[in-house]
This record gives C-alpha cells, structure tokens and sequence, in this order.
C-alpha cells in the first residue's frame, strides 16, 4: 500500500521520543549506521513543509528507525537481569488523510536466556495497546520481574499442565490470508503454546488449532498484536467459527502448514483453495463434520 512521509510537526515529535530515549539510556541504546544516516535526514526535513517533495529520497522503503534498548530488571529473590528490547520507530503512515497522531513505536521482546519462550510470547502478548512508549517499557520491566521467579523448565511444565487440563480444537475462518511471513508465525510459534493444527492459506483461509482453551486465546491474542502489529485493523480479518471441547483428542502431532498439499491452486495468483479436496482431506482424518461448520 502506498505510503506518505509524516507531516513535519509528527516527524518532530518521533525524534524528540528518540532523543529522550538517548537521554535516559545513554549506555544502553544502540542505533546502526543506517538508523544514524536517516535521524540526521530527518531533522532536516523537520522545518520542511513539502514533504512529499523529498519523499523520492526515501525510495520504494518506508523510512523508520530501529535501536536495541537493554534494561535491566531487579528481583530481591533473583537478582539483577537485563532484558533487549527491539524499537521501530515508524515515519509514513498510509491513505490520504495524515493522522492526528504520530504512529506508534512498535516494541518487541528479545527472548533471554533466563526467559522462556512461552513466558516472552505472553510478556508481548499482554502489553496494552494504548499505553505510550515508556508507559510500554516500564510495563515490560515490571512484569518481567514478576516472571524472573519462573524458570523456562517451570513455565513451559505449568503450560503443558494446563493444556492437558482443558483440550480443545478451535476452528478460525479467514477471507483472504496471503503474505508469507504472517502465515510462518502461525507456525513458528505454536510450539510455545504447545498447541497442534493445521493452517490453510488463501481465499479463504483455515486455521485448525488444537490445545488448552486458555493457551489458544492467548496464542491468538499474541499473533494479533505481534504478528500483525504493523496491519490496519480492518485488514486484521479473522473470526472464531467453531470451537470443539467435549472428548477433544489431538489429531495433529504438530503445527503445519498444508496450503500445497491440498488440492490445486485457482485464481489469477493461484490463491483460490480447494475447498472440495479440503473436505475430503479433512473427512479422511475423522474431521468431516467439523468443515460445514467452518465454511458452510
């Protein structure tokens, strides 16, 4: 989607949140070169009412600027730790009206050692999404300090506990899911849910998800505010179809992606599902019932 650069007035306030940043982190913030080159384009730009004009300097590529932020975590029963966090600090915003509001800086937990992945993935997912940007970092180091008192083996073991306590397969409907890297975070971060399925690309798509109740929300709330942080709300089409929870046995050893392996592909941009070699696929693994629930 095409893109315009901030009006001046927002371009001043994204590089006062990194200049304050510079002042309260001075040790510990890092900004690359490429991140360095573009500030100091933009603090040219500030007092510059055609932004549009210098635009074109900027390419095809949405300037934005990323710095690695460590702070450090204090817990009497645990010690001092230090936790990474990734900041992208965005410049553009879409459509043509420009926003009141200069956008969001989007935050994202860098796994630690001393954290599990389960633990990071929920740290993320439970950020409030209208808190402002040192609001979110100071939410950050508190409730990572509550989950120093959790190692990675006693978080994912709890997890597992509650899976097992509460087995469930949910069915979600999509209209269209297409882009590449959305579709593999589905899959990547499964695991740390301990949760099973199977994701169906396309128009429309499929998302099978088997584990606890709990754990798929909180998977489903995670993929929705880390995953697809950057899509406008209204692109963010998903809905819950059907959700199975009386005697649920896994059908699945692991989460897949089977968008190739069903049918063949139609449309102009061979997006168009098989729903036909779908229903069979899914008949022939006892979830026939489950499909005209779903798609029909």
């Amino acid at each position: 989607m095409p893109w315009c650069l901030l009006p001046p007035d927002l371009i001043e306030l994204q590089l006062g949140q990194i200049d304050l940043l510079l002042a309260m982190y001075p040790d510990d913030i890092k900004i690359d070169e490429s991140s360095q080159s573009l500030i100091e384009k933009l603090r040219n730009f500030e007092n510059n009412t055609e932004a549009s004009a210098v635009e074109c300097q900027f390419k095809s590529n949405p300037p934005s600027v990323s710095m690695l932020l460590r702070v450090y975590i204090s817990c009497e029963s645990a010690g001092d730790r230090s936790l990474d966090l990734d900041l992208v600090v965005p410049f553009t915003y879409e459509g043509n009206v420009p926003p009141e509001e200069p956008p969001i800086v989007k935050v994202r937990v860098i796994q630690p050692a001393w954290l599990s992945r389960i633990a990071t993935s929920q740290l993320m997912a439970d950020i409030p999404a209208d808190e402002d940007l040192l609001g979110t970092i100071e939410h950050i180091k508190e409730a990572a300090s509550q989950d120093l008192y959790l190692s990675p083996m006693n978080s994912a073991e709890k997890h597992t506990a509650d899976v097992d306590s509460s087995l469930v397969r949910v069915w979600f409907y999509f209209p269209s899911i297409s882009t590449r890297s959305k579709r593999d975070d589905f899959i990547t971060y499964a695991p740390s849910y301990a949760l099973t399925g199977f994701l169906y690309a396309g128009k429309p798509g499929l998302l099978c998800v088997e584990g606890g109740s709990q754990a798929i929300d909180d998977y489903m709330k995670f993929i929705k505010t880390e995953s697809w942080g950057d899509i406008p709300a209204h692109h963010k089409k998903v809905s819950e179809r059907y959700r199975e929870s009386q005697d649920i046995k896994r059908s699945f050893p692991d989460m897949m992606e089977i968008t190739d392996m069903v049918g063949e592909r139609r449309g102009q941009r061979a997006n168009r599902g098989d729903m036909k070699a779908m229903e069979e696929w899914l008949t022939e693994r006892g979830l026939g019932d489950a499909f005209a629930k779903v798609l029909m």
